[in-house]
């Protein structure tokens, strides 16, 4: 059997090591600590010289946001129905409702379209604007920000990034997360760059930081005892951990640089090959990651996206289906939705490619053949 090929496999740069014992020897193994004070740091100058908080995951750092943006219980909250539950599953831990929105299929995320009529379609309903806006970088395209930044002015409702995915994307000229009024990053194993397990959340103001920082430390008042005003969360970012993530920064852009190459050979190696299509940048202007690249079968062949993964794990190839959209899971089965089919058109013929900065060249051409072996044999 070949050697196992896997989706998003993480990739150490070598000097992980000296931060994480850099905490045991001074004993900081601890939430907080001079490793996540430097990883903030980092992170905060390679995001334009923005204020980041380091968190215990991208998760926390969409429900921070969140609670910043004062959402509350009763309140609606827009999102991109095209993607991972953790985008929309905050939104209900405030007790607020999510309404979701189909995407369009440039960059396969939030439609600004459809995001104008759902707000003016609520309004109508409900007798108020939803509280907030969660657009998604999917697989770390970039969303059609200047569209949906303009809808959210329009009608005073603020924006919060999940660009969990796009770290290192950038659109117009500037990085995904520091567009909206709060940007979410995820550093899971499985990311651009980890910390094992973490987050963070990108910030308008060192005020606004300060806040988010007291509130993922329990929300603890500055007294010599436990004294709380306000519901606090167990949020911040291990030492331990953080020190993982200086490491990582090292290579941020050598993963980055290896992960569009990988998008390149795919491209290359489907380019004469009918029936299968590699997402691409939908504009000069943009500059995806391609955290995964994706690819989608042409519907007159009717392929499924579970016998293209069958087929690649006998090969010892891992390979995913396309996030489902929202509006498609049990949980949200009676939440608003607006729009068409796009998503879920996306999601009935598209699968994830291995895609990690690991992989080596010959692990690509052996992901495309088999691929191709598996779409000649339909």
């Amino acid at each position: 059997m070949n050697d196992r090929i896997f989706l998003s496999f993480p990739h150490p740069s070598g000097s992980e090591m000296k931060w994480i014992n850099e905490a045991f020897k001074n004993n900081w193994i601890v939430p907080l600590g001079p490793n996540v004070d430097l990883f903030e740091e980092l992170l905060g100058k390679y995001l334009e010289g923005t204020n980041v908080v380091a968190l215990s995951a991208g998760t926390a750092a969409i429900h921070l946001g969140l609670v910043m943006l004062d959402v509350q219980a009763g309140d609606e909250v827009v999102c991109q129905s095209f993607t991972f539950s953790a985008s929309a599953n905050p939104v209900k831990y405030q007790g607020a409702s999510p309404v979701f929105v189909d995407s369009e299929p440039d960059s396969w995320n939030m439609d600004p379209v459809v995001l104008e009529e759902t707000i003016v379609d609520r309004k109508r309903i409900t007798g108020k604007y939803p509280k907030a806006i969660v657009v998604v970088h999917l697989y770390g395209m970039p969303a059609k920000m200047n569209e949906i930044l303009a809808v959210g002015k329009k009608y005073n409702i603020p924006v919060l990034e999940d660009a969990a995915e796009a770290l290192g994307s950038t659109y117009f000229g500037h990085k995904c997360g520091t567009f909206g009024e709060y940007g979410a990053l995820s550093f899971n194993g499985n990311k651009v760059i980890t910390t094992s397990g973490g987050g963070a959340l990108i910030c308008p103001s060192p005020e606004a930081a300060k806040r988010v920082k007291f509130l993922a430390t329990q929300a603890r008042e500055a007294k010599p005892y436990y004294y709380h005003t306000v519901v606090g969360y167990n949020y911040r970012l291990s030492n331990v951990s953080a020190g993982i993530g200086i490491g990582q920064m090292d290579v941020l852009d050598a993963h980055l640089a290896r992960r569009r190459a990988i998008h390149a050979l795919y491209t290359e190696g489907f380019k004469n090959f009918d029936g299968v299509t590699v997402k691409q940048d939908y504009s000069s202007e943009i500059d995806s990651n391609f955290w995964l690249s994706t690819i989608l079968f042409d519907k007159d062949l009717h392929i499924s996206p579970e016998d293209a993964r069958q087929a690649l794990e006998a090969q010892n190839i891992e390979s995913r289906w396309i996030w489902r959209p929202m509006n498609m899971m049990p949980l949200y089965k009676d939440a608003p939705y607006y729009g068409g089919t796009v998503a879920e058109d996306i999601f009935n013929r598209g699968l994830c490619l291995p895609s990690g900065s690991v992989l080596t060249d010959n692990d690509v051409q052996r992901v495309i053949e088999t691929v191709k072996n598996f779409v000649k044999s339909r």
